[in-house]
């Protein structure tokens, strides 16, 4: 009897190991790594707000010859090494990128895509099986564009919805980082999922005022609104315009680039501010 005893004690003493041990496997968070190339410290600034959020690990790409912040200087070097077909040497990343299950990669858009850096780390870099997030700044747009660069770039991993931010927006970086990083389930937090948007219809002067009013002042953006789409947004709302893009007055060899799509919020008593463009 004693013996029986025994043998049933030892037996549930097996089982609640093997079931702690169980739980703690099913319940351990993926661990994480934001990795980002910067140049001017806007990307750096929402390296940092995403991986205090998560309590993640970060790491800057480094260049080995960095690119100079002067835009003129930058944009010439950038602009002959695409001639060359020459991409930029980067310091090794210190991390193990095979100890991670989650990355997030920053970039500034440059030319539409990724900066070159960033090039230069995916050919050098395994990313097989990885969960890929995307985060960028930029001056008008190419959040969607860079993605589909990085999905023909990692086919073998799984690219994530992506964050992108404007540069003159930067104030507004913290909250929407917190909205997005809640609705990828990243972390825990009140999210509304906002409406589609409607069918767009032709503009009106009033909605043709509020584009122009957003695009003021923006040099790369010479653009006319045609057609428009709107939906609420907490405090506030955001507009999908359909623009033509107009010839530009500076530059008259330069082919107009068609037809566009320019996101634009206007908060409840501020004026309007365009997010991005697609184009």
């Amino acid at each position: 009897m004693k013996a029986i005893k025994l043998i049933l004690a030892t037996t549930i003493v097996a089982l609640t190991a093997a079931s702690c041990g169980t739980n703690k496997q099913e319940t351990q968070a993926p661990k994480t790594l934001v990795l980002y190339y910067s140049l001017t410290g806007n990307t750096q600034a929402v390296a940092e707000e995403i991986a205090n959020r998560l309590g993640a690990d970060i790491e800057g790409i480094a260049c080995v010859d960095p690119y100079d912040t002067n835009f003129q200087a930058c944009i010439q070097r950038c602009m002959q090494e695409r001639e060359q077909g020459a991409l930029p040497d980067i310091q090794p990343v210190n991390a193990d990128l095979s100890q991670y299950d989650i990355i997030f990669i920053g970039y500034p858009v440059w030319f539409g895509t990724y900066a070159p850096p960033v090039i230069t780390f995916l050919n050098n870099a395994d990313l097989s099986g990885k969960k890929i997030v995307p985060f960028c700044t930029f001056g008008s747009g190419g959040l969607e564009s860079s993605i589909a660069d990085l999905k023909a770039a990692e086919p073998d991993a799984e690219i994530l919805p992506g964050y992108g931010v404007r540069a003159a927006r930067l104030e507004t970086m913290p909250q929407e980082v917190e909205q997005f990083l809640i609705a990828g389930g990243f972390i825990e937090g009140e999210y509304t999922p906002l409406a589609d948007f409607p069918e767009q219809h032709e503009v009106t002067a009033e909605e043709a005022a509020i584009f122009d009013a957003a695009v003021d002042g923006y040099p790369m953006l010479h653009a006319q609104a045609k057609s428009v789409a709107t939906r609420a947004l907490p405090g506030g709302t955001e507009y999908l315009f359909t623009a033509v893009d107009l010839p530009r007055a500076d530059k008259p060899d330069m082919p107009p680039a068609g037809e566009l799509q320019v996101y634009v919020t206007v908060a409840d008593s501020a004026t309007s501010v365009f997010t991005r463009v697609v184009r």
